[in-house]
C-alpha cells in the first residue's frame, strides 16, 4: 500500500542519499553531523543541536495543502509478478522437484487428467513436497518416490507445474499533498549548501518510485528564507513543493496450475451413456 507516510519517507531516503553521497557511515557535505527525518523538530532537542553544529533536516506536510485528483481509476494490476522458487522437471513419467519451497507457491502434477496439487507450507523442501504429492497420487494409482523425484508407473501423460500467488495492486484515491522540507542550520554558509544542493537534486526529480512501486509526481512550488531571529544561531530555508501520489491498497490472488485439464466421465456414467 501507499499512503502519505510512505511520501514522507520517500522524501527522507531522497534527501539524505543527497547529503550522504557515499552513505550514512561516511562524512556528510558538510563535513558534519546532518539530521534528516519526518515531523517538525522539538524547541530544546533543536537549539541543543544548533549548539553544537548540527544542521536538521525535516519533512513535514504544510497543511491545507491538500486535495484529492482522482478522476478515472483503473482495475487491479499485478505490480510485480513473483517468480516461483519451487521447480519442477518431468522426464517420461518421472517428475523431479528443486530450489526452495517457499510460502505462497503450488506444486501440482497432471498425472492422465488428474491434478494433485500442494500449497507449500512452513518446513517445506522438494522432498517434502514430492512425498506429499505421491501420498495424494496413491490413493488412485501406484507413485514411487525417491528422494525429491515421484515417478509414476504406466502413466500415459505427465505434466508437473509450479506457481506462485501473485500481489495485485488497487489504486483507490489520488491526492496532491503540498510539503515543506525545513533546513535548519547553524551558519549562513551551511545553510546555502545544504538547501542548494536540496534545491537542486530535487529540480532534476520529476517522479519518486514509493514502496509499493508506484509512482509519485514531484513539483517545486517555492522556497523561504528565515534571517529573522527566532532562535539564536538559527539560519533556515523552507523548500516547498507539491506531490501528488497515490492511495493504493494491495490483494494477493491464488495463481491457477492447472487450467488444461479436461472433465471425464465416471466409468458409470460412461457406461450410462452407452446403454
Amino acid at each position: 500500500m501507499a499512503d502519505q507516510s510512505n511520501v514522507e519517507t520517500t522524501l527522507a531516503s531522497f534527501v539524505t542519499n543527497l547529503l550522504y553521497p557515499q552513505g550514512v557511515n561516511a562524512p556528510s557535505i558538510t563535513g558534519g553531523v546532518i539530521r534528516i527525518y519526518r515531523g517538525w523538530p522539538n524547541q530544546a532537542a533543536l537549539n541543543a543541536d544548533l549548539s553544537n553544529g548540527v544542521t536538521t533536516v525535516t519533512i513535514f506536510p504544510d497543511p491545507g495543502q491538500f486535495h484529492l485528483t482522482t478522476r478515472y481509476l483503473d482495475p487491479p494490476a499485478v505490480a510485480l509478478a513473483v517468480v516461483p522458487t519451487l521447480l519442477v522437471n518431468v522426464l517420461s513419467a518421472k517428475a523431479t522437484f528443486s530450489g526452495t519451497a517457499t510460502l505462497g507457491q503450488l506444486a501440482g502434477l497432471l498425472v492422465d487428467n488428474v491434478a494433485y496439487v500442494h500449497r507449500t507450507a512452513p518446513g517445506d523442501t522438494p522432498e517434502l513436497v514430492a512425498s506429499i504429492l505421491a501420498s495424494y497420487i496413491r490413493t488412485r494409482r501406484i507413485a514411487q518416490v525417491a528422494g525429491a523425484a515421484v515417478t509414476i508407473p504406466g502413466a500415459g501423460s505427465l505434466i508437473g507445474r509450479v506457481v506462485a500467488d501473485q500481489p495485485t495492486q488497487t489504486e483507490t484515491r489520488r491526492q496532491i499533498q503540498g510539503f515543506r522540507l525545513s533546513c535548519w542550520c547553524p551558519t549562513p554558509d551551511v545553510r546555502d549548501l545544504v538547501a542548494a544542493l536540496i534545491d537542486v537534486g530535487l529540480s532534476a526529480q520529476t517522479f519518486l518510485t514509493l514502496p509499493d512501486t508506484s509512482s509519485a509526481r514531484l513539483r517545486q512550488t517555492g522556497t523561504v528564507v528565515f534571517d529573522q531571529s527566532q532562535n539564536a544561531g538559527l539560519y533556515r530555508r523552507d523548500l516547498l513543493l507539491t506531490v501528488e501520489y497515490p492511495t493504493t491498497s494491495t490483494t494477493v490472488l491464488p495463481a491457477l496450475i492447472f487450467g488444461d485439464a479436461r472433465l471425464m466421465p465416471t466409468a458409470d456414467a460412461a457406461r450410462s451413456l452407452l446403454g
